[in-house]
């Protein structure tokens, strides 16, 4: 499979999705990549430490975070987008959870639509996403932490994003699920997610692990968020061993490094040869 420029082919390696947030309000970086000139060479370094996909969000998704109305959320993003396309050799993704927005950055060049709703909450959007044939990345998320059956549920409301966007007509061999670390759930619910993700591997699809510097750290071990790296690496390790082909990162670098150890380590077998 191919996603833009990117031969993708999940099991063979781990993936590198860098995050770009050009917010003045995301809960690590907001404001630090507003200006234009900033942004763009932030992906660039991304780029050039071993990012394989650049994703770029315009609304902050933190706890308590203030919407962004369309028009505004368009002009952060659409210009970053367009210049983007230009300079990198690798795909850039757009992390919305509106139909227009995704639609606007299609056309602007992007190659996935990462959606923190998993398409339940913009009915359009799987339709934007089917008629533009891009990757979607299907996150679960909801509005309570009131849980019966924590994985069993997830993996429900889940199974309903995927739905929409096979009803819409977005193909199988197109979608990406992630658990959503960080929404929708408590600190212990989190934790639980990450102990139990192995599990998720049998819907079918690749799994992509978003943890990087997430509050699931800095409670469990009162840490800020600008000391969160090496715990946001084990995060990372764990996520490989259990079966997730892409990492959504703030640390490019650190993270890839990790990554290509654990699968030299994974991919030889017990008469340490290579698989």
């Amino acid at each position: 499979m191919e996603i833009g420029r990117l031969k993708f082919n999940p099991g063979e390696r781990t993936y590198i999705m860098g995050i770009l947030n050009v917010t003045p309000d995301s809960f690590s970086d907001g404001g630090k990549f507003t200006v234009f000139d900033s942004a763009i060479a932030h992906a660039v370094k991304m780029a050039e430490e071993g990012a394989d996909i650049i994703d770029i969000g315009g609304e902050s998704t933190r706890p308590g975070h203030l919407e962004v109305g369309e028009e505004e959320e368009l002009e952060r993003v659409i210009p970053l987008i367009r210049e983007l396309v230009k300079v990198l050799e690798i795909p850039v993704s757009i992390d919305t959870s509106k139909a227009a927005v995704a639609r606007e950055a299609v056309k602007a060049g992007v190659s996935v639509i990462n959606d923190v709703w998993g398409f339940r909450r913009d009915p359009e959007i799987a339709s934007a996403a089917a008629a533009a044939g891009v990757f979607c990345v299907l996150m679960h998320n909801r509005d309570n932490t009131d849980y019966n059956n924590l994985i069993a549920e997830i993996k429900t409301e889940l199974t309903e994003s995927i739905n929409i966007a096979l009803s819409a007509g977005v193909e199988k061999t197109k979608i990406i699920i992630d658990p959503g670390i960080g929404f929708g759930k408590t600190v212990e619910q989190n934790l639980e997610v990450m102990a139990r993700l192995s599990e998720f591997q049998d819907m079918g699809f690749p799994l992509l692990l978003g943890t990087s510097r997430k509050s699931m750290i800095g409670l469990s071990m009162d840490l800020p968020v600008d000391q969160r790296l090496e715990a946001t690496i084990a995060t990372t390790v764990i996520g490989i061993n259990s079966g997730c082909s892409i990492l959504r990162v703030h640390d490019v670098k650190e993270n890839l490094r990790a990554a290509q150890m654990t699968d030299i380590i994974m991919r030889y077998n017990s008469e340490g040869r290579r698989k």
